[in-house]
């Protein structure tokens, strides 16, 4: 065996369409051969071995960039923490979500942003990290400064994908002024008052800057080849206007008549993979498993759980019926990466790149064994 060959036997090959027991062969980090059966290489002892995952949308890098109010870390630092939490969860690739648009609730700005993508650019220079890291811009819309935080990026190579996103009351996830009250009043403790005039700016401003953002952005994603997608659509409506923009992607749609729709369209749908481990949303929206019963799922994210979305499919093979482990992985893998342009990687085929994750399942939670970026082990 020469130095750039390796050889994993006895593994649970979870391929496109099927599990086989076998052995997979990787030379130059990109996968040579399968076959089932073999007796060559290391032994897995019966283990899982899946393509490594591939993350589309993921908020954690700004978490550990600013882990308290008041408090800032080094961007250097705070990406490669980001970092070992998600390929430790078996993540190989992945969209690091940036915010483009500030308000009064925003701890960092459009600088610290563009200081982010920097460091990813630089730590993935130095050989630092252990995942593929690329950038997925977080656009609010209904913010009057979304456009020049988008300038900021406009020439980044690592830009894969924007998502148009608008939070403000009475908007697509907050259709029910009951339901941002919950969130917001609770989570910034305001008065009723003070929540009254919070909510009347924070519509005033969607309003004002909502549709000539959502243009502007899907001109330059069309422009420079940049994947679209559309956040937390509810009506068909919402679905219309993002056919219309050119939007590839349905992120999070909070109703069962919008993910109907945007399926329909030709849209992957993207539901979050927390959603599936807990049964249900958190916001009160349509739940996961519901789309996956009915033939709606495309493609899950990690959103606020980096580990959710390892366990999601072992959920979602266990919970539906109609579901079996191959197609829960591609939600993960091939339909990710399908949905984002990356045709070099997301599932065990010869010639693919040999990003591979090695898992043991025990009592329903599994466990990442070791992950493998082109070959190399990383964890």
């Amino acid at each position: 065996m020469s130095a750039s060959e390796q050889v994993f036997t006895n593994a649970r090959l979870v391929l496109a369409d099927e599990e086989v027991t076998g052995t997979v062969a990787l030379r130059d980090g990109v996968i040579a051969d399968i076959s089932e059966g073999g007796a060559r290489g290391e032994d897995f002892g019966g283990d899982y071995l899946i393509p490594g995952l591939i993350e589309l949308h993921t908020d954690h890098l700004e978490n550990h960039y600013a882990p308290r109010p008041g408090v800032v870390w080094g961007a250097i630092a705070a990406v490669q923490a980001h970092d070992a939490q998600v390929a430790s969860s078996g993540i190989t690739t992945v969209l690091d979500a940036l915010r483009l648009g500030t308000d009064e609730q925003t701890d960092v700005d459009h600088a610290d942003m563009r200081r982010l993508a920097d460091a990813i650019e630089q730590a993935m220079a130095d050989d630092r990290l252990r995942a593929d890291h690329y950038i997925h811009l977080r656009c609010e819309v209904s913010s009057p400064d979304c456009l020049e935080g988008l300038d900021l990026f406009k020439t980044d190579p690592r830009v894969r994908l924007a998502s148009l996103m608008d939070h403000a009351p009475g908007q697509r996830q907050f259709a029910s002024l009951a339901e941002y009250a919950k969130y917001y009043q609770g989570k910034l403790k305001m008065p009723d008052d003070v929540f009254r005039a919070f909510c009347e700016r924070r519509i005033a401003e969607s309003q004002a800057n909502a549709p000539r953002n959502r243009a502007a952005i899907a001109e330059v994603a069309k422009e420079r080849g940049i994947v679209l997608a559309s956040h937390d659509d509810a009506t068909t409506g919402h679905v219309a206007e993002a056919v219309e923009q050119g939007i590839s992607v349905a992120e999070f749609p909070t109703t069962l008549e919008a993910a109907r729709a945007s399926h329909g369209a030709g849209m992957a749908v993207l539901m979050g993979a927390p959603n599936i481990v807990r049964g249900g949303s958190h916001s009160g929206n349509v739940s996961a498993r519901e789309l996956a019963e009915n033939g709606l799922l495309d493609i899950l994210s990690s959103d606020y759980v980096p580990f959710s979305l390892m366990q999601a499919v072992f959920t979602l093979s266990d919970k539906v019926e109609a579901i079996k482990l191959p197609e829960a992985i591609s939600l993960v893998t091939r339909r990710p990466a399908q949905a984002a342009g990356f045709d070099d990687r997301g599932e065990i085929a010869v010639g693919k790149r040999a990003d591979l994750v090695r898992v043991r399942l025990h009592e329903g939670v599994p466990i990442v064994r070791a992950v493998y970026r082109q070959g190399q082990r990383v964890i």
